[in-house]
């Protein structure tokens, strides 16, 4: 059920319907946290998509505070180096720049890239896919 509702929030903040696209993501994410506990790498995958929605609002202050929950759930529950975290270190990196934390940003950049850079190394049948 929550995967059905943060596609359908993610379908509206691309339509700009940002009200309704919060409220989905808000719903899935209280569902996640009461039945999975607020640490659970799903909850990160919430918060990423509501941080996602305030920066498309313009709203970077919300955005960052998720952005950092979520990179934080990421890195406990599943570690530092998996291909999540280098999805949020991105997500997170493009947010600084439209803040103009361009050093920030590149130093997240740079931890992304080499995550990436790692894991396509280490798994080379997933690079084609």
């Amino acid at each position: 059920m929550t995967n059905s509702l943060n596609n359908l929030a993610a379908l509206y903040r691309a339509q700009g319907r940002y009200t309704e696209a919060e409220s989905l993501c808000q719903r899935s994410l209280a569902i996640r946290e009461k039945i999975l506990g607020p640490q659970h790498p799903a909850v990160a995958t919430s918060l990423g998509g509501l941080a996602a929605l305030y920066h498309a609002q313009g709203k970077y202050t919300e955005a960052e505070l998720l952005y950092r929950r979520s990179l934080a759930i990421r890195e406990r529950a599943l570690g530092a180096e998996h291909p999540a975290v280098a999805t949020t270190l991105e997500n997170y990196a493009a947010l600084l720049r439209k803040m103009d934390r361009e050093v920030e940003a590149a130093a997240l950049e740079t931890r992304a890239q080499a995550l990436q850079a790692k894991h396509a190394q280490e798994n080379p049948a997933k690079r084609n896919v």
